[in-house]
């Protein structure tokens, strides 16, 4: 009697592939990468920064000043540039002694289609506060009492959050690259690694040309969404490596390259569900958790849609070139 022996299981093929298209992905992330790198260089070239990143009061230190305009209906339209004019020409009155603080430069930002202020001021006492307030209210009319924050750092523990924000930041990615180099292939952890690079590198470059166009400061709530963003990017990653390596032996009849299509094919859908679900409630904050949580959230919107990206178009794509059949 003969047997006949069972049927191959035929290789799976994907519905989408991703290495056809691997050249223009690199293309897109190369090319928001190089010009996140010129972002960072003209922010730290320009005098009015000296840093990477614009820093805001939270590294600084200093005073700021939150006001918003009484206003039935509309806001009339109020100039920025006039309203620090007339900060700059205020002379401020003296406290134990100590010479009144120079406020030649004092940033202002008009919000909210000219309904709030924010204004940027060196370390004031409350006297002088007062008396930035009441100029300010002489140019841009009545204010909402119940409505002014004022909020003072001081240049010591402005420079103690930079540098715990700064460890906080180097510690995690230490952990994350240790972690995964000891759990993973050394090759899946090198892309682990380039692509939460990658991601930190373009939310970080956003930023910066935002402070050199709009005047946005990042602060240690900055730092959180990186922190943030570091572990979402690794966790993405690790995600579609880990499919790849399930699969190994099924299909070691195939080419690295249809092994990522494959991987790629059967987790696309749960890669844009889950980023879908994270980015829905970061959209609420945007648009109604107010000014304090506002650019925390496009942060983490930033570096979420691009650690998504770098997920399903960069780290598998490169996967090829680094490794054997």
């Amino acid at each position: 009697m003969t047997t006949t022996a069972p049927a191959a299981t035929p290789l799976p093929s994907p519905r989408f592939r991703i290495s056809r298209y691997r050249r223009l992905a690199w293309w897109g992330s190369g090319l928001a990468c190089a010009l996140s790198v010129v972002g960072l260089v003209l922010c730290w070239l320009n005098p009015a920064i000296g840093a990477p990143l614009r820093p805001g009061l939270d590294f600084t230190g200093g005073t700021q000043i939150q006001l918003e305009r009484r206003c039935d209906g509309v806001c009339g339209r109020l100039d920025a540039s006039q309203v620090q004019r007339r900060i700059a020409a205020l002379r401020l009155p003296e406290q134990a002694g100590e010479a009144p603080p120079n406020l030649a430069g004092t940033a202002v930002q008009v919000l909210d289609q000219g309904r709030s202020l924010v204004l940027r001021l060196p370390d004031l006492k409350p006297e002088q506060a007062a008396a930035v307030i009441r100029a300010v209210e002489a140019e841009a009319g009545a204010l909402n009492p119940t409505a002014t924050s004022v909020n003072t750092i001081g240049p010591t523990l402005g420079d103690q959050l930079l540098k715990g924000s700064l460890i906080s930041l180097l510690v995690s990615f230490a952990a994350i690259a240790a972690y995964i180099t000891f759990r993973y292939d050394r090759v899946f952890a090198a892309l682990a690694l380039v692509c939460l690079g990658h991601d930190v590198l373009i939310t970080c470059g956003v930023f910066a040309w935002l402070g050199l166009i709009a005047g946005i400061e990042v602060d240690s709530l900055f730092a959180v969404s990186l922190i943030t963003v570091a572990g979402y990017s690794v966790t993405d990653t690790v995600v579609v490596f880990d499919r790849i390596r399930e699969q190994k032996t099924a299909l070691s009849g195939l080419p690295v390259s249809e092994q990522v299509d494959v991987a790629v094919d059967a987790t696309l859908t749960r890669s844009l569900y889950t980023s879908l679900t994270t980015l829905l409630p970061l959209v609420g904050l945007i648009f109604f958790g107010g000014s304090t949580l506002y650019w925390f959230a496009v942060a983490l919107a930033i570096g979420i849609a691009v650690g998504s990206w770098s997920s399903i178009g960069v780290a598998p794509t490169l996967l090829p070139l680094f490794s054997r059949r």
